[in-house]
């Protein structure tokens, strides 16, 4: 990925601050089954894709999304998602699952775990109790990041003595304490990692900093089993230039948390926004 090639982040970026609108089709419900968390907001019910790498799999991906409500969040209620290619008919009514533990008040999140056979544009449909909205989405023949089974990138990491030119190496305030090690020296060392991607101070989609907080909640629990470390998105806190381990891995969106096996490969990965009960399950399995 190039130094310069923001254009997914920025995408993410002006999507969430503008409610999805920047991302929506938006499809008003006509249900009158709502609940009293989102009848009472004003505007059509709205969603947005919030994960960031969906590409062909035969395998299901976990696929994010919120709902939001003119300048309002909303993450109260029962949900489902329906897709389709855009030549095609919609498929199952799948239900999903809100994630609020460790995110924001009011910024939970809907997941879904969805087959994607085919690259190209495709159409979802989700609904709020009753009252949906639809959105589109782009699926691509090979994912960008890696993904499960792939070799993890051995690429360094910025760290408190090995910079690699990242001024600050955390922007979390205080910084955290995970840029001891690098990940050129913890990755197929013989125990599982655990690695996320995230900027606090200058994150597009304003998940970054909660996660970070989430997984350094979580951490001890683990810290015998599993080496963590945290990697910054930007080179400075000006500019877009970005650390060289953002490039080394493929990812033009944040936040990102990956999974890495003791063997150095790829176990899970999740992207966009997640919970802690999603973060401890990752933590769970790899560390098995």
């Amino acid at each position: 990925m190039r130094s310069t090639d923001l254009s997914r982040r920025a995408f993410l970026g002006a999507g969430l601050a503008a409610g999805g609108a920047a991302a929506l089709a938006a499809c008003g419900g006509s249900s009158s089954s709502g609940s009293s968390t989102t009848s009472t907001r004003r505007g059509p019910l709205q969603a947005l894709t919030v994960s960031s790498d969906l590409y062909v799999d035969p395998r299901p991906q976990r696929f994010a999304f919120i709902f939001t409500r003119g300048e309002e969040f909303v993450d109260a209620g029962e949900a489902t998602i329906s897709i389709r290619p855009r030549d095609g008919a919609f498929g199952d009514v799948i239900p999903a699952t809100l994630h609020t533990e460790g995110l924001p008040a009011g910024r939970g999140i809907f997941t879904a775990p969805l087959l994607l056979p085919r690259a190209g544009v495709w159409e979802a449909r989700a609904t709020l109790d009753g009252r949906s909205a639809t959105s589109f989405f782009q699926v691509s023949e090979e994912p960008v990041a890696p993904i499960l089974g792939d070799r993890a990138p051995d690429a360094a990491s910025p760290t408190s003595i090995a910079t690699l030119g990242v001024d600050p190496i955390c922007t979390r305030e205080p910084a955290c304490g995970l840029h001891a090690a690098s990940l050129s020296d913890v990755i197929g060392k013989g125990r599982p990692v655990a690695v996320m991607f995230a900027t606090p101070a200058r994150c597009q989609t304003r998940y970054c900093g909660p996660v970070l907080d989430q997984l350094l909640a979580v951490a001890p629990d683990y810290a015998e089993t599993i080496d963590f470390v945290h990697v910054e998105i930007y080179a400075s806190t000006e500019g877009t230039q970005l650390v060289p381990t953002v490039g080394a891995w493929g990812l033009d969106s944040e936040p990102w948390l990956f999974t890495v096996g003791a063997d150095g490969t790829v176990q899970e990965r999740l992207d966009g926004a997640f919970a802690t009960d999603e973060i401890r399950g990752l933590l769970d399995r790899v560390g098995a």
